[in-house]
């Protein structure tokens, strides 16, 4: 590469590169469905909006490159010939309706994005039957993480400025320095096994999730409000988080799912993940920084108040004792014992440890737009993994929450059902706790 010199990938970022393989092609997808407008957004207008704010977005124009022969660490520097074409695309969805939309992102997320280039991609879509038009942004994970894809998606879309999305799970404590010297780190690694215990000692149980998936995506969608999981959450006594009420409604919705089949409800512990981004850290930053907490899931609990009370109560502990910040030291801690840190992220992705994962992002807190058009629904799915056959996204835009489901649907079918079943999970436990 010519030009800026390249820098190499942080510890983060390649972990997360290092994860591909057959099935798995390491992006996030955002669904973002536009209100009709009188003139639908054209493919040339969309890629002169985006190609004007890529100036403020260095990263966007900067692809991944990886040593022949993997000799020496990842490297990411500028694209020479980087094209805005060979980014933003329009395709039409076979059928106009939500479930082809749903089809269409499926088939893409299950499409690689070219390690050629940077690694991001946006399709417009439609217009759809109902003269709405949608874009697929699609942004791997190598990139950026959750928090730091919706400043991503700020910068390159949205018309409003936002206030920046924070963290509903960001740490209460500042992060404490990295130790620089190996003889610290080891140090470090001694005075944290409480909490590496607690998340990382095999707590899990074989379920219906530990499956091998391919490379075929189905995606599914079920919707909420914040307002509504607030209340839910504020009823009682202790005041259940934003996040302790998704994992009630995924509990409650998994338990209904595997009830419709007739199968023994299984022992799933839910993986949470924990954004670490300093609150003081640069408007714009991106990359990975994050932690997680394994929560157990009561779906044998038949009373969805007492399953709430439960989820909320282990959740609260694990903050007080800072699992997810003691986790996020442990393996960085890790990073100078080469052998020893890859063996602890094998056992820390192992189903023995979690059986899915469940996330939830703060995106923009008031109503935002694209070229003038308002978005009226925004989404998030993320990748399954092997052994871990279903992931589970939620991501809020101006009040409203949509709860992304995301499978391979040779390895778990029925995922439209699921979303389903969350949706029945949400207005049982609304009944229960606020009427």
């Amino acid at each position: 590469m010519s030009g800026t010199a390249p820098e190499q990938l942080s510890a983060d970022d390649a972990r997360i590169l290092e994860l591909e393989s057959h099935a798995i092609a390491g992006h996030t997808l955002k669904l973002v469905v536009l209100e009709p407008a009188s003139e639908p957004l054209s493919l040339e207008g969309l890629r002169e909006l985006v190609a004007g704010r890529l100036s403020e977005l260095s990263r966007a124009r900067q692809r991944i490159e990886v040593p022949e022969g993997a000799q020496g660490p990842p490297r990411r520097g500028q694209d020479e010939r980087f094209e805005i074409a060979a980014h933003v695309r329009e395709l039409a969805p076979t059928g106009g309706d939500r479930k082809a939309l749903w089809s269409l992102a499926g088939e893409l997320m299950a499409e690689r994005l070219d390690h050629s280039r940077p690694l991001w991609a946006i399709d417009l879509v439609g217009p759809l039957a109902d003269s709405r038009q949608a874009l697929i942004v699609r942004i791997h994970h190598a990139m950026a993480d959750g928090i730091s894809c919706m400043r991503l998606l700020e910068t390159m879309l949205w018309d409003a400025e936002p206030t920046s999305p924070g963290s509903s799970e960001r740490s209460a404590r500042a992060r404490r320095a990295a130790p620089h010297r190996a003889q610290g780190r080891v140090r470090e690694l001694a005075a944290m096994p409480a909490a590496v215990w607690r998340e990382l000692a095999g707590h899990a149980s074989r379920s219906a999730l530990d499956r091998r998936i391919g490379a075929t995506r189905s995606l599914a969608f079920a919707p909420a409000t914040l307002e509504e999981l607030k209340e839910i959450g504020g009823s009682l006594p202790g005041h259940a988080t934003v996040n302790d009420v998704l994992l009630g409604i995924v509990a409650g919705g998994l338990a209904r799912w595997w009830a419709d089949e007739t199968k023994r409800l299984p022992r799933i512990r839910a993986q949470v993940p924990v954004s670490l981004h300093h609150r003081d850290e640069r408007e714009g930053e991106i990359g990975n920084r994050d932690s997680f907490l394994n929560i157990d899931l009561p779906l044998a609990e038949p009373n969805p108040l007492r399953r709430l009370e439960r989820i909320s109560a282990e959740t609260q502990k694990r903050k007080r004792l800072d699992d997810a910040d003691e986790l996020y030291d442990f393996f960085h801690a890790l990073a100078c014992i080469g052998p020893l840190e890859r063996a602890a992220e094998r056992a820390a992705s192992s189903p023995r440890e979690f059986s899915l994962s469940v996330s939830n992002v703060p995106g923009p807190p008031t109503p935002v737009s694209v070229a003038g058009r308002r978005i009226e629904s925004l989404g998030s799915v993320a990748e399954p993994a092997q052994r871990h056959a279903l992931r589970i996204s939620a991501l809020s835009c101006a009040g409203s929450v949509n709860i992304g489901l995301c499978t391979d649907p040779e390895a778990l079918p029925g995922v439209e059902r699921l979303a389903e079943a969350l949706d029945e999970a949400r207005m049982e436990l609304r009944a229960a706790t606020i009427g």
